[in-house]
């Protein structure tokens, strides 16, 4: 038990870091060009970790065929939840088909995203305690601006604090659950089947950064050109945080 809650443990600190984010958006008011610029950054780190860390991981270990097969069926698992969600959202829209985009579309995301989190730190946690710690503190600086864009923009649609600090607060819950099924899944496992999860989940969040947060960055309002900064920017930050920290 010592291991998982050593897991659990970990697992807090990218929620502590999005729960601060969902904090700052209560005390500074904010643009729609700050929260493409911050749903950007996040998006970079997302990307970051699929790249840097998990697919070379992955396929590191082997067998490459099933770690391609498992990313694959990752981002078939996030686009099947997706279509759930749009089954739902419209018929919240003005038009027939038309979809309900809004601050719980970035929720969900952002709650996808965290519970994918939890599942790399508990699976991460089994394979090397250092590579839970890392795979932990690298989630960190992409959940600030996550929390920061979801509380503001449901700040922006006249939602009331106490609602808002609670869906806040909210989001340790899915990281904590993923993390649960990440370490109790692949415990005692081959590091074929651990890494085979760890590959699962890196489709789940490329899918996630590439279809939900960088298209709702996009709907925040007219584009800039640093937009795409922030986005490599929190790219290289990950990337610096696993070449200084590894």
């Amino acid at each position: 038990m010592g291991g998982y809650l050593t897991a659990l443990l970990l697992a807090l600190m990218p929620a502590a870091g999005n729960f601060a984010g969902g904090l700052l958006a209560e005390f500074f008011r904010v643009s729609q060009r700050s929260l493409s610029f911050a749903l950007h950054a996040a998006a970079g780190i997302v990307l970051a970790v699929v790249g840097i860390e998990l697919v070379p991981e992955a396929l590191a270990t082997g067998p490459a065929w099933l770690m391609l097969l498992a990313l694959l069926a990752g981002g078939g698992f996030a686009i099947a939840v997706d279509w759930l969600l749009d089954l739902v959202q419209t018929r919240g829209g003005d038009l027939p088909g038309e979809r309900a985009v809004g601050p719980w579309s970035i929720y969900f995301g952002v709650s996808v995203d965290l519970f994918s989190d939890g599942i790399m730190i508990g699976t991460g946690s089994i394979i090397s305690p250092a590579l839970g710690l890392l795979l932990a503190l690298a989630q960190v600086p992409a959940d600030v601006p996550e929390g920061f864009a979801t509380i503001a923009t449901f700040r922006r649609k006249g939602f009331g604090r106490s609602l808002r600090l609670l869906l806040a607060a909210s989001f340790a819950l899915p990281i904590l659950a993923g993390t649960t099924l990440g370490y109790w899944a692949v415990r005692g496992q081959p590091d074929a089947v651990k890494f085979a999860l760890l590959a699962f989940t890196a489709g789940i969040l490329l899918t996630v950064a590439i279809e939900e947060i960088v298209v709702q960055a996009h709907q925040q309002g007219p584009e800039s050109r640093w937009a795409s900064l922030f986005l490599v920017g929190g790219f290289v930050l990950f990337a610096a945080i696993t070449t200084y920290a590894g």
